[in-house]
Formats: structure tokens, sequence, C-alpha cells
């Protein structure tokens, strides 16, 4: 017992003695390395090179498993992106040939009914694209002069375009300028019907910038914001071509807000239809108006 006491006093004696000496050492060598890095940083400089010259060779053998990996990952997402679009590429493109098909079996299916009724298309429309230069508005007309230049495709009585739908009438057809009487114009009469009721009627303009639809039948359904387009009667306009949506549906006052916005014009599209045939006759009977007197 007495043994085993002196045995752990010693021990004690020891490790104390150890935490002096190593609190001592620690010591010394701070001060070494501080004094190391006051004196000469080339040693440090060097040590740091060599070191890193050591270990990126190793840090990059240790990283190319890492690349292995993270590039079969990658390949493998990419294998699976491309298998789905081309699964949607192969229904998409299943979709088209039943379509074509289709489009097919109606082409051969309208061939063989224009035989039957001896059916003759129309022609088909050219245009010419020409720049707004003026307008004419005052309480007497709404027109607009546009400059054509040289083009002979340009005609009197031909249909013009903007963006949204239709705009006029070439009334005067001069060597560089040409005038479009608007639908907005008070000498302006257009055959038109409601698209969803095929309800017919004429488009009056009236000076202001929103016409008029009269000659309409009494038991007419009308509704506001139903579309207005062309009816193709008499053949002047061809049909379907977008002029508005009714804005009121008061009686004998049925108002269409245009398209097209008639003020802030700056392009048009004079559209050849192949109707000048058409539009002699109907000079003749009156059809075109006031406007082509």
């Amino acid at each position: 017992m007495k043994r085993r006491k002196v045995l752990f006093i010693h021990l004690s004696n020891i490790r104390l003695l150890a935490k002096k000496f190593a609190i001592v050492i620690l010591f010394l060598s701070a001060f070494v390395f501080m004094l190391i890095n006051k004196t000469d940083t080339v040693i440090i400089e060097k040590t740091s090179s060599v070191a890193t010259d050591v270990v990126s060779p190793l840090v990059d053998v240790l990283v190319i498993p890492a690349r292995v990996v993270a590039g079969i990952y990658d390949y493998f997402r990419d294998l699976k992106q491309v298998y789905k679009e081309n699964q949607k590429l192969r229904d998409e493109n299943r979709r088209l040939v039943m379509v074509s098909s289709r489009a097919r079996a109606l082409e051969i299916e309208n061939k063989l009914l224009s035989g039957l009724l001896n059916y003759t298309p129309p022609a088909e429309a050219t245009f010419v694209t020409a720049r707004v230069i003026a307008e004419e508005g005052d309480a007497f007309s709404h027109s607009l002069i546009a400059y054509t230049g040289l083009s002979n495709k340009v005609k009197k009585g031909q249909v013009v375009l903007s963006d949204s739908g239709v705009v006029g009438r070439i009334e005067q057809v001069g060597k560089m300028y040409s005038k479009i009487i608007l639908i907005t114009d008070i000498n302006s009469k257009i055959p038109v019907m409601v698209e969803r009721t095929r309800v017919r009627g004429i488009l009056s303009g009236d000076n202001t910038s929103v016409p008029k639809m009269i000659f309409i039948p009494l038991e007419a359904s009308l509704t506001v914001g139903d579309r207005v387009v062309t009816s193709g009667v008499a053949g002047v306009f061809p049909p379907g071509l977008p002029i508005g949506k009714i804005v009121s549906t008061e009686k004998n006052n049925v108002k269409i807000k245009t398209f097209s916005n008639l003020d802030r014009l700056e392009y048009v599209k004079i559209v050849d239809y192949g109707l000048d045939d058409v539009m002699e006759h109907a000079e003749q009977d009156g059809v075109l108006g006031k406007q082509d007197e």
C-alpha cells in the first residue's frame, strides 16, 4: 500500500514536469518561427513552394475518380434528357403524319367536289406595300395619300389592308401617289356580315371613327362583341376579310369599331384579288357608291 502511494506521487511529479517542459518547448518553437519569419522569408517561401509542388500532383491524382464519376453522371443525365426529347418528337411526328393523311384526304375530296360542281377557284392575290404620307380628314371625307412609286400594279378599286383588317380601297391612282378612301368615309359602302350569325348588311361610313351597319334584317340576332367581316356580295371585296366588332346594337344604330386604328397608319398593303372585271360591272351598276363618280 505504501509503495503504491509513493509510485503515484512519482507519476504526478513526472506529469507536472512534462507539462512545464512542453510549455517551454512550444514557447521556444513559436519564438524560433517568428524569428525566422522576420529574418529570412526566403526560407518560408521555398518551403511553401516545395510543398505546393509535392502536394499538387497528389491532389490531381485524388481528384481523377471524382471527375470520372461526375462525367458519368452528366452523361447519363443528358442521355435521359435526349430520350425524353426523342419520345416527344416521335409523338409529334405521329400526330403530324395523321394530320398529313387527313389533309391529303381532304385535298382529294375537294378536287372531286370541284370537278362535280365545275368550281373555278379565285386567282391568287398579289400585293404592294405602300407608305402613308398624308391624311385627309374633315367633315366631308376620310382618306389617305400613300406613296406607291412607279408600280404599275396599283389600280383603282383594289382593297387596302393593315395588319389588323380592312382599311379601305384605292380611289385614285397617280404617277407616284394613290388616294385611299377609308371605310369610315361617308361615301364608303361595303357589303359585310356578322361572322357568328351570318347576318348580312352594309357597312356605311359616316366620317366618324365608328361606322354603321345598315340594311340589317329586323329579326337579326346581334350581340355586342360580334365580329364583322366582308361578305363577298357583289364581288367587290372577297369574303372573310376582318372589319371590326359590334359595339352598339341600338335600333337603326348598329356601330362597328374597326380592328384597324385608322388614325395611326404608317404602312398599308394594297391587295389585288383579281376582281377587276367585277369592279367594272359594280361601278356601272352603282354598287361601289358615290366615291367612284
